[in-house]
C-alpha cells in the first residue's frame, strides 16, 4: 500500500498552510476577540483554488482526480492555523457544491456553481432547526407548491454561514405525512423577500466562522429551485452529509496536529524542577498518546478522502473518519491544556481556543453518538454499503 502523497498534492498542502499563515493569522487575534468574519479572505481562498477541488472546469472549477484528498488535505491545513477558517470549505465545496452535481439541475449549476468555486457567492446548507437536530426528518418547516413555484415557510438555526450567505441549499418538508419520504430540497437565493439571516453570537467557539438563523416567512421561490425530484430531499441531504462529515474531520485533523505541535513546544520550553517539563515521564506518555491518537485519526481520514476520489459507497469509513477525528481532536487539546497548566486557561496561549473550537467537531454533520451508531449499524449488519 503506497501512503506517499503526490508532488501536486503536497503543493497544494504547502499553499493551503502558507496561505493561512500570511492571510488569516496576522489578525486573527483581533478576529477572535470581535467575532469577526472577513469575506475578502474567503474571496482570496476562491482565488487560490481552494473550492475548485471537484468542480467541472466549465464552472470554473479543476476536476482534479484526487479533488477530496486536495479539498481534505488544505482543509486539514488552514485549520491547523484557524478551525474557523477551516468552514468554508464546506460551505462553499463539500455541501452545495456536492448537492448541486449530482442532484442539481443545469440551470442550477450554472447560475450557483461559478460563485460558490470563486467565494464570491457565500454558501451554506440549512437542516438544523430549534426543534430538530439529529432527528432530521422530523423538521417543520415547509415547502408548499403553488402553480409557479414554492413557499417556503419555518425556522432553521444554527446554520453556518449566516448572516453572510448569498444562497445554500434548504431542507423544507413537501408532504408531513409522508415522514422522511416527504422532504425536498431546494437550491434558494437568499434575496429571496421573506428570507431573513440573523447571527447567533452566544457561541463556545470558532468565533471568526459566522452561525445564525435564517428566517422563511412567505418566501416565494421558482420552481426550478427544486434540487433533483419532490421527495429526494433526505436522501440527498444523508448524500451531501457524507462529503461534509469528511471536511469536518479533516479539520478535527488540523487542529489536534496543531495541538501537538504547540505541547510539544512548550513541554521543551517550561522548566520545573531544573529541566524541561517534556523530560518528565508523564508529560511524555501525555505527549505519545496525543501522537499516536493524531496518527490514527488521520489514517482514517486520508482513507475516507482516497475512497471519495476512487468513486466509492463509503458511508462506514467516513463515520469512523468523523468520529474518530472529533475524538481525537477533543483529547489532544484537553491533554494539551493540562501540559500548559494554568497558561493552558489564558487565552495568551492558543490551546484554549483550540479546546473550545475542537468540541464543534463532535456536534455538527451528526454527533459523535450518531457517528457510533452508523458504524454499529454496518457491525451487526442491520446496514450495507
Amino acid at each position: 500500500m503506497d501512503f506517499k502523497i503526490s508532488d501536486e498534492l503536497e503543493s497544494m498542502r504547502k499553499m493551503a498552510y502558507d496561505f493561512a499563515v500570511k492571510n488569516i493569522k496576522p489578525t486573527m487575534e483581533e478576529d477572535e476577540k470581535e467575532h469577526k468574519f472577513r469575506p475578502e479572505i474567503m474571496k482570496k481562498m476562491g482565488d487560490q483554488g481552494m473550492f475548485a477541488c471537484i468542480a467541472p472546469e466549465k464552472f470554473g472549477g479543476l476536476a482534479l482526480p484526487e479533488g477530496h484528498m486536495a479539498a481534505t488535505l488544505m482543509a486539514m491545513e488552514v485549520a491547523r492555523v484557524s478551525p474557523s477558517w477551516g468552514l468554508p470549505f464546506n460551505l462553499q465545496m463539500n455541501g452545495p457544491q456536492n448537492a448541486l452535481m449530482k442532484f442539481g439541475s443545469e440551470e442550477l449549476q450554472e447560475r450557483y456553481l461559478p460563485g460558490l468555486i470563486a467565494g464570491t457567492s457565500g454558501g451554506c446548507f440549512a437542516i438544523t432547526e430549534p426543534n430538530s437536530g439529529s432527528d432530521v426528518a422530523s423538521m417543520k418547516t415547509t415547502a408548499t407548491e403553488v402553480d409557479d413555484g414554492f413557499i417556503l415557510n419555518g425556522t432553521k438555526t444554527w446554520i453556518s454561514g449566516v448572516p453572510f450567505c448569498d444562497c445554500g441549499i434548504v431542507y423544507a418538508m413537501t408532504d408531513k405525512a409522508a415522514k422522511h419520504k416527504g422532504m425536498s430540497a431546494f437550491f434558494v437565493d437568499f434575496k429571496t423577500p421573506g428570507i431573513v439571516q440573523r447571527a447567533i453570537t452566544t457561541k463556545l467557539g470558532l468565533f471568526c466562522a459566522p452561525t445564525g438563523e435564517i428566517f422563511f416567512e412567505e418566501a416565494k421561490i421558482p420552481k426550478s429551485a427544486l434540487v433533483g425530484k419532490l421527495g429526494q430531499g433526505f436522501a440527498i441531504c444523508m448524500t451531501m452529509l457524507n462529503f461534509t462529515r469528511l471536511s469536518s474531520a479533516a479539520r478535527a485533523t488540523g487542529v489536534a496536529q496543531s495541538c501537538i505541535e504547540e505541547a510539544c513546544k512548550y513541554a521543551n520550553e517550561r522548566e520545573q524542577f531544573g529541566q524541561p517539563i517534556g523530560q518528565f515521564q508523564m508529560v511524555q506518555e501525555q505527549i505519545g498518546r496525543m501522537s499516536v491518537e493524531h496518527d490514527a485519526a488521520k489514517l482514517l481520514l486520508l482513507r475516507a478522502a482516497w475512497q471519495k476520489d476512487q468513486g466509492m459507497n463509503n458511508t462506514l469509513e467516513t463515520s469512523m473518519a468523523k468520529y474518530y477525528c472529533a475524538e481525537s481532536a477533543n483529547f489532544c487539546a484537553s491533554e494539551a491544556v493540562k501540559i500548559f497548566g494554568s497558561y493552558g486557561f489564558s487565552s495568551e496561549y492558543p490551546v484554549e481556543r483550540f479546546l473550545r473550537d475542537a468540541k464543534s467537531y463532535q456536534i455538527v454533520e451528526g454527533t459523535s453518538n450518531v457517528q457510533k451508531m452508523i458504524i454499529a449499524q454496518f457491525a451487526l449488519g442491520y446496514r450495507k454499503a
